[in-house]
């Protein structure tokens, strides 16, 4: 997998990644788009970057967007990590993970935050932060809505805590 900036052609095919996954809602997806607009339409903005792992045939297997999370110092939040269901279980979504990682690493980012819903659709997603080294640093009960509790997981890219 090739990892690279968003381009305009990626949008319809992460919108299809989206769908695939059958975790987000369409609220969700349309959220989604919408911070895939930001990117491409507003290029000097710097709240949101997104990039996309492509394969040999230059098709898009996932994304990831993330952002500095405003009023704090070096610390980023993770807004979307998707890959395409058929692309799942080769490594590509800790590919992606570990590039962007490295990435706010290097741009002296010390935190990544990462939220996710407590429901059953996102178990897997769950698991996968925890595989990736993200620990739970909270949960908020019936955030979302009853029965759909808010988990908040992060990762401290430094030892300073």
């Amino acid at each position: 997998m090739i990892i690279r900036p968003l381009q305009a052609h990626d949008r319809e095919p992460i919108r299809g990644i989206l769908r695939d996954t059958a975790v987000f809602n369409e609220e969700e997806i349309q959220i989604a788009l919408e911070l895939i607009d930001t990117v491409l339409n507003i290029p000097h903005q710097k709240d949101y970057e997104i990039v996309t792992g492509v394969d040999e045939k230059e098709e898009v297997v996932g994304y990831v967007c993330v952002g500095p999370t405003p009023a704090t110092v070096a610390t980023y939040d993770l807004y979307w990590i998707a890959v395409d269901p058929k692309a799942q279980g080769k490594g590509n979504g800790v590919a992606l993970m570990r590039w962007t990682e490295e990435h706010i690493a290097e741009k002296g980012g010390r935190l990544i935050v990462a939220e996710t819903s407590s429901t059953g659709k996102y178990a897997a997603t769950r698991r996968f932060y925890l595989k990736c080294g993200y620990e739970q640093l909270a949960q908020i009960r019936e955030y979302y809505r009853p029965g759909d509790d808010l988990v908040v997981y992060g990762k401290y890219l430094s030892q300073h805590r």
